[in-house]
């Protein structure tokens, strides 16, 4: 008896390809999807660029400013210091010196984001689609650190260091020089008044751009909270003020 050869049967093949064209079918639509056109990336950079140039001179003013008024008091305080003959006012003059200097430069180790972010954004090529997707994610990334910095300005840390130094030229003012506590309380009190002054006249504008560029491009929330860390009360009574910090 002669046997006829099987034919060998590819339906099975044939369906193994077809799912595989599917499969490169719908992964091609979704990175379609996934692309953002080059008319939405233009419109998000220009965004950020609108929002931190109008950030700029705020944040160059508060910056330069504190710097200036360190810088000038630091510079005075020095020289009443050398040239007066009195013993106590010598010792105020060095102490305020020293504390006016610590925010110099504490202004110089904290440059702000906001004031430089702009021109650093203009820089940035956009010439080809990928440049261009590039740029935008160097644009959300600024307006994300300017953003951070400007928290970290008023986060509790920030709070505590000044505390700290505040605190010591109370101590060195009443125990060093040997004066009375009135005299140390008054020299903190005076430190305080200044540096909570410079934590909280620090611009906010680029914390609430970046909460409004999230709201309108982005599903997720911001990662920057408008929350401060800490809030504080103060109260006056019959004899002395109570300042009450909650972290």
């Amino acid at each position: 008896m002669i046997h006829l050869l099987d034919k060998k049967d590819y339906r099975s093949d044939f369906k193994l390809i077809f799912f595989i064209l599917i499969f490169i079918f719908q992964s091609v639509i979704l990175l379609a999807q996934d692309a953002i056109p080059d008319s939405l990336i233009n419109e998000r950079i220009q965004y950020i660029q609108n929002m931190l140039d109008q950030g700029k001179a705020n944040a160059n003013c508060w910056w330069y400013g504190w710097l200036a008024g360190y810088s000038a008091a630091t510079i005075g305080q020095g020289a009443v210091c050398f040239l007066s003959n009195k013993l106590g006012t010598k010792q105020d003059m060095a102490l305020g010196a020293g504390t006016t200097l610590l925010g110099a430069a504490g202004q110089l180790l904290t440059p702000m984001t906001p004031s430089y972010a702009p021109d650093r954004l203009k820089k940035i090529s956009e010439d080809p689609h990928e440049a261009l997707q590039q740029k935008l994610d160097d644009a959300e990334e600024l307006l994300k650190v300017s953003a951070q910095r400007e928290k970290d300005g008023r986060s509790w840390q920030t709070h505590a260091v000044a505390g700290v130094v505040n605190v010591s030229s109370g101590l060195i003012t009443w125990l060093g020089f040997k004066r009375n506590v009135w005299a140390g309380l008054e020299n903190f009190a005076l430190n305080t008044v200044i540096t909570e002054t410079q934590i909280w006249t620090q611009p906010t504008k680029a914390m609430k751009d970046y909460q409004n560029y999230c709201n309108k491009f982005k599903s997720e929330k911001s990662p920057v909270a408008m929350k401060s860390d800490i809030n504080w009360f103060a109260s006056v009574y019959p004899g002395g003020i109570e300042i009450k910090l909650v972290f």
